[in-house]
C-alpha cells in the first residue's frame, strides 16, 4: 500500500517514482526521486470534450491490408529479406490505392517488415528496425504517392535503449514523414506456461520513458484532418484503450500476430471508437495458421463493417461517417468514482520498471522473461 501511496502522490505533484527491480533477488527495490515539483499537464477534460483538428471532410476510407512476410531468420540475408518484404508492402500498397475508395489510411499488421522472430535476445535484435530508416522512407514515398496514412507495426531498436526489443508502431503521415511512434503500453502476462514476451514495453521501463517523452506519450493521440487515432498492439486489456478513449480516440488502429475479434468488437463498443485491426497470415501448412487473418474494421457499436475471414491475403474497407460520428460526442462515461475504492486497493503483479536495468542484465529468452517477473512479483513475495 506504501508503494501504492507513492505512487499516487507523484501523479499529483507530477513527481517521478523511480521503482526498479534487481532480477538477481526475490524482493522489490523502491527508490523515489522527487525533482522539480511541475504540475501534470491536463490529459482528459473534465466536461468530456477533447482536443481535436478541424476535419477535412465528412466520411473517410479506411483499408486494411491483411498479408504476410518473410521471416527474416528464413531469409538468405537479413537485407534480403527486408528487401523483399518492403517491395511487397508497396505492391500491396498501390493496390489498395487504386481498387475501391482512395483510402485516407492503410493499415498493415504487426510484423510486415520483418515477420515473427524468435531466438534468443541478441539473435533477435538482427531482426529488428531502426526507426526511422530506409524502409520508413521507401513507405514515405508510397504514402505521398498515395495521399494516405500508412500504418504498421515492428520489431525496433533505438540507441536510446540499448539492448532493448521495443514493439512500435509507426504512422507515416500523407507527406511521407513519420506522424507518430507508437510505443507497445505493456504485454499480456501469464499467457503462456514457462515464458513471457521480453520486449521492452511502456510499463517496463515507465519512468526513464516519462522522463525522456513526457507523460502524454504513454497514451497518445494523434490528431489528423481525418480524426483523432491511436495504434497499439495490446491485447484483451481494457483498462488501456479506456485510458486511449479518455485521451480522446476516435479510431483505435491495432496491428495482430494472432488476436480475438471478440476483444476488437467488445473494445469499440465500450469505449464508442471506431476500430480496425490487422492481422498477418500464415504458411497454410503450418500448425498456427487457423490464427491467421480474420482482419476486421468496426463501428462504435461492435458492429463487423467489413472482414476477411480467410487467412489469406486481401486488401478490406470501410468508409467512416467521421464528422457524423464526431457532432456532439463526448469521451466514454465512466463510473470512475464508483469503482475507486476498489482501484485504489488492487496491486498490480509486476511492478512499473521491472525493466529497467543495464543491458547486460535483460532477460535472454522468453524464459528468462517468465524466472524475471516470479522474481519481482509482488503477488508471489509480498
Amino acid at each position: 500500500m506504501k508503494n501504492l501511496i507513492c505512487y499516487l502522490c507523484s501523479l499529483l505533484v507530477g513527481g517521478v517514482l523511480l521503482a526498479g527491480c534487481d532480477p538477481t533477488e526475490n524482493r522489490r527495490v523502491d527508490r523515489v526521486a522527487v525533482p522539480d515539483l511541475v504540475p501534470v499537464p491536463q490529459l482528459v477534460r473534465a466536461d468530456g470534450s477533447y482536443p481535436t483538428r478541424v476535419l477535412e471532410k465528412d466520411t473517410i476510407v479506411v483499408k486494411v491490408i491483411q498479408s504476410g512476410a518473410i521471416n527474416l531468420q528464413e531469409s538468405a540475408t537479413v537485407a534480403a529479406g527486408l528487401k523483399g518484404n518492403l517491395e511487397h508492402m508497396v505492391r500491396l500498397a498501390r493496390q489498395a490505392c487504386s481498387e475501391g475508395g482512395k483510402p485516407d489510411f492503410l493499415l498493415y499488421n504487426e510484423f510486415p517488415l520483418t515477420g515473427y522472430s524468435t531466438g534468443t535476445r541478441e539473435e533477435k535484435l538482427r531482426f529488428t528496425l531502426q526507426i526511422p530508416g530506409p524502409e520508413t522512407e521507401r513507405l514515405g514515398e508510397v504514402a505521398r504517392e498515395c495521399d494516405s496514412y500508412i500504418i504498421f507495426g515492428s520489431y525496433a531498436k533505438d540507441a536510446d535503449w540499448p539492448g532493448h526489443i521495443l514493439s512500435i508502431n509507426t504512422v507515416i503521415g500523407r507527406d511521407g514523414k513519420i506522424a507518430q511512434k507508437f510505443w507497445k503500453t505493456r504485454n499480456i502476462k501469464r499467457l503462456s506456461p514457462g515464458i513471457e514476451i521480453p520486449t521492452t514495453t511502456v510499463e517496463s521501463v515507465r519512468d526513464k520513458y516519462r522522463v525522456r517523452y513526457g507523460i502524454e506519450a504513454e497514451f497518445p493521440v494523434l490528431q489528423t484532418e481525418f480524426g483523432n487515432i491511436a495504434v497499439s498492439t495490446v491485447q484483451l486489456d481494457p483498462f488501456v484503450f479506456a485510458a486511449f478513449s479518455m485521451r480522446g480516440v476516435e479510431i483505435m488502429f491495432r496491428t495482430a500476430t494472432l488476436f480475438s475479434p471478440v476483444d476488437v468488437k467488445a473494445t469499440a463498443w465500450y469505449n464508442n471508437f471506431y476500430s480496425a485491426m490487422s492481422n498477418i497470415i500464415f504458411p497454410a501448412d503450418s500448425e498456427v495458421a487457423r490464427f491467421g487473418g480474420k482482419s476486421l474494421i468496426v463501428g462504435p457499436q461492435g458492429q463487423v463493417l467489413a472482414e476477411d475471414p480467410s487467412n489469406n491475403e486481401g486488401i478490406i474497407e470501410a468508409q467512416i461517417p467521421i464528422a457524423e460520428f464526431r457532432n456532439n460526442r463526448r469521451i466514454p462515461r465512466f463510473p470512475l468514482e464508483v469503482v475507486a475504492p476498489v482501484f485504489m486497493q488492487y496491486q498490480q503483479e509486476a511492478p512499473l520498471n521491472h525493466m529497467d536495468m543495464p543491458a547486460e542484465q535483460l532477460p535472454k529468452t522468453r524464459e528468462e522473461m517468465k524466472v524475471l517477473l516470479d522474481n519481482v512479483s509482488r503477488w508471489l513475495h509480498e
